[in-house]
């Protein structure tokens, strides 16, 4: 069955949860080291839903394999056209296409929303999925901050990149 993808629901906090917590137990793809609880994961969404921006899953037969969300680059009121997008695939829903699809719909919906520019603060340089997806959807390539993280045992880079939504910067937001 073809996932859908949808809008998040306070049901999905369990899911979202579990798939965060193998990402941060086993990837480096984010840089926390602790998994957050269910209720810091309600927190965080919540604080998303709160400022107008989009928090979505992937949903297969019942079950939510990934998600992804908007959230403003920096808290600064001058940032607020500026977000950065986050997903997150289960384990066993890899290699399906979930990413993409997942941050096709985000970046309908943020610039919808009004983001004119949506970022990405890809964990490791080494993330050759994550960095794929974002090429293969028209992001480009910003740079590369080198060693800001040490995670299993290593230093890791983060790979910036960046996407232009709707009139970017060439008019004045409303």
């Amino acid at each position: 069955m073809k996932p859908t993808i949808r809008a998040s629901t306070d049901q999905d906090i369990p899911a979202i949860t579990a798939i965060y917590r193998h990402h941060v137990l086993h990837g480096t793809g984010t840089f926390e080291i602790d998994p957050p609880t269910e209720t810091d994961m309600q927190t965080r969404r919540a604080d998303v839903l709160a400022k107008g921006l989009p928090w979505l899953v992937a949903e297969s037969d019942g079950k939510v394999l990934g998600y992804a969300y908007a959230n403003w680059f920096k808290p600064r009121p001058a940032y607020r056209f500026s977000a950065e997008d986050s997903i997150y695939i289960a384990e066993e829903a890899r290699g399906m296409g979930l990413g993409r699809t997942l941050l096709s719909e985000l970046i309908a919906q943020a610039e919808a929303t009004g983001v004119r520019k949506l970022l990405a603060v890809i964990g490791d340089s080494a993330n050759l999925g994550s960095v794929g997806v974002h090429n293969a959807l028209g992001f480009t390539h910003v740079g590369v901050m080198r060693s800001v993280g040490w995670k299993f045992g290593a230093w890791r880079d983060i790979v910036l990149m960046e996407k232009v939504l709707g009139e970017g910067d060439t008019t004045a937001p409303e």
